[in-house]
């Protein structure tokens, strides 16, 4: 089932997520809805607090990504012998992240119709469990770090514009204050502000 994609201005995208374990009610229907939404919306990740559920879960699809790339744009984004990924992060942390960064254009599916350029780490580690429940630590490249870094800041209450200067925050305002009153149409089902 799709499910609404809350809005820029939404308190929930702004709450303490907390840690779920494998008992939690319904886990995998969350999950198998979240996928349906992300691809329904034609994302590449979407997180749980982004659906109105504030728990630590996120997932992220590279791999898409990755197979619509030419050969050049692959070897810009993503690291040798990386194809992308599909999976489902859950409790997850960073335990550690590249010196090296870069910077490149993101969007949020929360945040319709604007994007940004945002400086990430290259690289990072990242303790997890997957979709199973069973715990992962895997160092991630590239676009595939992007995507993670951005979802996992979702369950850290951190939206993608905090990582912009004072400044440019300011001069989005107006636009930021459209999407939060649903003068922005998604071409998503989407749950705004009140």
């Amino acid at each position: 089932m799709q499910l609404p994609i809350l809005s820029y201005g939404h308190s929930v995208l702004r709450e303490q997520c907390h840690d779920i374990d494998s008992g939690y009610p319904e886990l995998t229907k969350l999950i198998e809805n979240m996928w349906e939404t992300m691809y329904g919306a034609n994302g590449c990740g979407l997180a749980a607090p982004q659906v109105n559920v504030p728990v630590r879960l996120f997932l992220v699809d590279s791999k898409t990504t990755y197979d619509k790339m030419d050969d050049r744009s692959r070897e810009d984004y993503f690291a040798a012998n990386d194809t992308g990924i599909i999976e489902t992060f859950i409790n997850a942390a960073i335990i550690d992240e590249s010196e090296e960064v870069w910077t490149d254009e993101e969007g949020c599916l929360s945040i319709p119709a604007l994007a940004e350029p945002i400086t990430r780490p290259w690289s990072i580690t990242m303790e997890y469990f997957n979709r199973e429940f069973i715990r992962q630590t895997k160092t991630f490249y590239g676009t595939t770090a992007r995507m993670i870094q951005h979802e996992y800041d979702h369950t850290e209450r951190v939206l993608y514009l905090d990582h912009l200067k004072p400044l440019k925050r300011k001069l989005l305002q107006g636009k930021l204050e459209k999407i939060s009153k649903g003068l922005v149409k998604a071409k998503y089902p989407m749950k705004f502000a009140k």
